[in-house]
């Protein structure tokens, strides 16, 4: 009895420092406007989430936001024009990059 109310209280605390770490991130996506390779940056011109036939990625927000990338997982290299999607921190008023995913090549990988 007593081990079974020790695993609940585990499951239960692994359950809530799981949660947390997931709520901390944010995303953002966009076009990839520069890609910084010697200062681990990129400039994204954000897109809005709301996608359609004619903005299958959602329609440009006009706002162009800085990333910082050095400590990201990077897949695909990202290029200037690459649609990208960027799970993000902010500390200290910086943006820091935790995975860059390429959405427009992994879209023609799959075709």
């Amino acid at each position: 009895m007593k081990t079974r109310c020790i695993s609940i209280i585990m499951s239960i605390a692994l359950l809530m420092l799981s949660a947390s770490a997931v709520s901390a991130a944010e995303v953002a996506q966009g076009k990839c406007i520069e890609f910084n390779t010697a200062g681990m940056q990129i400039l994204l011109e954000e897109y809005s989430p709301e996608i359609s036939k004619e903005h299958p990625y959602g329609p440009p927000t006009g706002r162009v936001s800085e990333f910082h990338v050095a400590r990201a997982k990077i897949g695909i290299p990202p290029e200037p024009g690459d649609i990208l999607r960027i799970a993000y921190t902010v500390e200290g008023g910086i943006r820091q990059a935790i995975k860059v995913m390429n959405v427009s090549k992994q879209d023609l990988r799959k075709k």
